[in-house]
């Protein structure tokens, strides 16, 4: 019974994230006199729907997604309050507004967990038994400031960043020792779990307004650059395809992350709760950052392709007619479900295996 409940939760954790989307579609398209035919949250058979002035507010049955559907998006329609006739730059920012919500999403979000659980301090607290990073003179307190020129402001950077050294480079540490900068360079040490620098780190604290809205930001700096990180090596062939995850899958890892956050209760309803709420904020930064950086991909289907072909237009001033960049846009569309499909497959064999 549980595992339903915390399944429930994280497909309307799911569908929040997606509504908050196409909510800046909408927007947008309403404050540039866009008529909006229909604004669904969800997909596949309507289960709830209302209709006022021009548009169609609808709740369908797979909430795995949604869509803002505009007068004029697939087809050229002479109506003043089509989306087909107004200016490049006005569709741009209804087109960008999704991903820029989702973003906005994560900001406001971090600003919540940041405000009630600090901010991640990337200090040195100690050291595994056989430590390279101790070898080469690091100490405990040590606020890491740089991981091989990168700057550093949270902890989970430097563990993101370790975990993509597959090859076991040596690494170049940038600390703060009391005011002095100081650079450490070491090999991290192999083992069963990958090339490890042997320190444990990260602290929590707290600050004012003006330390919470910052840290913020970085918050949301780190999930976007996380999620560029991530796309690069799956690219390039560094993270094998089995590293993709949906919306299955998705949901599992919230199912377990749920379960860990119970369990870490011990038996205390209240801070159960507590820690469900906070774990699922956490869980919305990083699906809300991540679904504004993988829509903004300059690829058809996605919001980024869309652009693309918008910024050619008003650089060209030459405008691709409508239905040929619906065709485009579908065919997209069509492989994007296609992707959607076997990762899908793969994550419920991964349930099941």
């Amino acid at each position: 019974m549980s595992t339903i409940i915390n399944v429930i939760i994280g497909l309307l954790v799911f569908g929040a994230i997606i509504f908050f989307h196409e909510l800046g579609h909408f927007l947008l398209a309403k404050a540039n006199g866009i008529y909006v035919n229909e604004f669904a949250v969800g997909m596949g058979p309507t289960l709830f729907s209302f209709r006022k002035k021009e548009t169609k507010y609808s709740l369908r049955a797979i909430p795995m997604g949604g869509f803002c559907a505009m007068l004029g998006e697939e087809e050229e329609v002479a109506d003043e309050h089509s989306f087909s006739t107004k200016s490049v730059w006005a569709r741009i920012s209804v087109v960008i507004a999704g991903p820029v919500f989702n973003f906005i999403l994560a900001f406001i979000l971090a600003i919540v967990l940041i405000g009630l659980c600090g901010y991640d301090k990337p200090v040195i607290t100690d050291f595994s038994d056989q430590s390279a990073a101790k070898e080469a003179g690091l100490e405990v307190g040590d606020v890491i400031t740089g991981y091989n020129g990168h700057r550093i402001y949270n902890y989970r950077e430097v563990l993101v960043y370790n975990q993509f050294n597959k090859s076991g480079k040596e690494i170049s540490l940038k600390v703060d020792r009391n005011g002095e900068s100081l650079t450490f360079d070491f090999a991290p040490l192999k083992t069963e779990n990958g090339y490890l620098m042997g320190i444990y780190g990260g602290s929590r604290e707290k600050g004012g307004i003006g330390a919470t809205l910052k840290y913020s930001v970085l918050e949301l700096r780190y999930q976007v650059k996380t999620t560029m990180f991530s796309l690069e090596y799956l690219i390039s062939g560094k993270l094998g395809f089995q590293n993709m995850s949906g919306p299955v899958g998705i949901v599992s890892m919230m199912n377990d992350t749920i379960n860990e956050a119970k369990e870490s209760a011990q038996g205390d309803t209240s801070v159960a709760v507590i820690n469900v709420v906070l774990n699922m904020i956490n869980f919305c930064i990083l699906l809300s950052a991540n679904l504004g950086v993988m829509n903004l991909l300059p690829l058809p289907a996605l919001d980024g392709g869309r652009t693309l072909l918008l910024l050619i237009e008003g650089i060209f001033r030459k405008k691709l007619p409508t239905e040929k960049e619906a065709l485009v846009n579908g065919i997209g569309l069509v492989l994007l479900m296609g992707l959607m499909v076997i990762v899908m497959f793969q994550d419920i064999f991964k349930l099941i295996g």
